[in-house]
């Protein structure tokens, strides 16, 4: 069935409710250079800590005999446990694309990153604490997720920091001027 075109004159009434509505609205400011280098940094502490971490979940999870050696695992359920971290890391990893993407909107979720980001150096450093003497190998491999761990908290806890900072210093100056 053939539908009635618009007449010209209804074409150019909504084109004019467009340009009415956008006329409106204020027009949109460039954020400061400030709050753009500090969203930047936030994006590519987090972005590196993440490819670290990924890198790492994939190596657990499609390589685990090259990893179970240093967690004295072996056969069938050391390959399994490999995996299984593996999967685990993943899994901690999907709050960190959003916060990736817009630091801006999502920094809640990049409260919630920094809390797992603690939960895994508190935990790893408390099953370092407890293994007995002997177990050096796995001793080092534990103490490598806790300097990486602890480092990324450093890192992505800093940025996040100086971002909050700067935007609520940027909110401060727009409060001012307006």
């Amino acid at each position: 069935m053939n539908e009635p075109r618009p007449s010209r004159s209804a074409t150019s009434a909504q084109g004019d409710t467009a340009t009415r509505d956008s006329a409106d609205k204020p027009p949109r400011r460039k954020p400061p250079t400030s709050m753009v280098v500090a969203t930047w940094a936030v994006r590519a502490c987090f972005a590196f800590v993440f490819a670290v971490n990924v890198q790492c979940a994939l190596g657990f999870t499609l390589m685990p005999e090259a990893y179970m050696g240093a967690y004295e695992l072996a056969g069938v359920p050391g390959r399994v446990a490999a995996q299984g971290i593996g999967v685990a890391f993943l899994m901690w990893n999907c709050t960190y694309p959003l916060v990736i993407w817009k630091p801006q909107r999502h920094t809640t979720l990049a409260g919630v990153v920094l809390a797992q980001q603690v939960v895994g150096l508190i935990g790893e450093s408390a099953i370092r604490a407890t293994l007995p003497a002997g177990h050096d190998l796995l001793a080092s491999s534990i103490d490598l997720f806790i300097a990486f761990d602890a480092a990324g908290l450093l890192l992505m806890g800093i940025s996040l920091a100086v971002f909050l900072f700067t935007r609520n210093l940027c909110s401060k100056r727009r409060e001012i001027d307006s």
